[in-house]
């Protein structure tokens, strides 16, 4: 199953989903050369890179070609390549750089290997995932999934997951990393009409979303997953707050 992703529907929380990133790049030790962006999505974030480091080559991969070709558009001074981090190769960077793309690829740990050795001594490995699988947002999304009428329409859905920081540090500390491994949670404040379901909409909806082929499916499922996300997450006179958690991990190979 393809899953298709929507960079106008992902764009709609820039400023959130953006932050993570920056605080992730905050905490890098060396100023790169070559960058590698794995997951780079519309190329929002990446195109910040050339700011802070304005004489390092910077590239951007992603599986997605609706998402590479948003950043192809909208950032055409910056080189954006179609590819599955799974089949990633390292070359010479010695920055490889990913930011809430990692918790799509099961068993993603296993590939720290191959990409620790093909660094430099003094190279980076430097990411951030979502680590709110247990939040209403995600709890909710699978009772919907799980109802008897859904039966059997999900089993080839992609199913994000990550481990704990402490085994992030345990394993690339392992492989002679210097490792900084620490999580926040954003109390991230969304305003309009039901606007977790917005966020949804740009990131865990889309897989379920290429499983319901039928419109009428798709709009009866968000009907009730919707109504379920109200009650979870009611509006206060501040807007709709959102408690997210991240994992953050900036490996220094020694």
């Amino acid at each position: 199953m393809t899953t298709t992703w929507d960079p106008a529907q992902y764009l709609r929380h820039a400023d959130h989903r953006s932050r993570p990133f920056h605080d992730l790049v905050a905490r890098i030790p060396i100023t790169p050369r070559h960058v590698v962006d794995l997951g780079c999505g519309p190329g929002n974030v990446t195109a910040t890179l050339t700011g802070t480091w304005p004489h390092a080559r910077i590239i951007g991969i992603d599986s997605s070609p609706e998402m590479i070709r948003a950043a192809r558009l909208d950032h055409p001074e910056l080189r954006f390549e179609i590819g599955d981090i799974a089949d990633y190769t390292p070359g010479d960077e010695d920055l490889l750089l990913s930011n809430a793309a990692l918790q799509w690829i099961p068993g993603h740990a296993d590939l720290f290997p191959a990409w620790i050795d093909a660094l430099p001594v003094g190279g980076v490995l430097a990411f951030q995932v979502p680590a709110n699988f247990g939040s209403p947002s995600h709890t909710l999304l699978a009772e919907t999934a799980g109802l008897a009428r859904w039966a059997g329409r999900f089993d080839a859905v992609d199913r994000a997951s990550v481990p704990e920081p402490g085994e992030y540090l345990a394993r690339l500390g392992a492989l002679g990393c210097t490792v900084d491994a620490w999580e926040t949670t954003y109390h991230q404040v969304l305003q309009g009409g039901n606007p977790v379901l917005d966020w949804m909409l740009g990131t865990g909806l889309r897989p379920v979303l290429a499983a319901l082929t039928d419109p009428e499916d798709q709009e009866a499922f968000l009907s009730e997953y919707g109504a379920k996300l109200a009650r979870a997450y009611p509006t206060t006179t501040q807007g709709t707050v959102l408690p997210f958690r991240r994992i953050f991990v900036v490996a220094t190979k020694n």
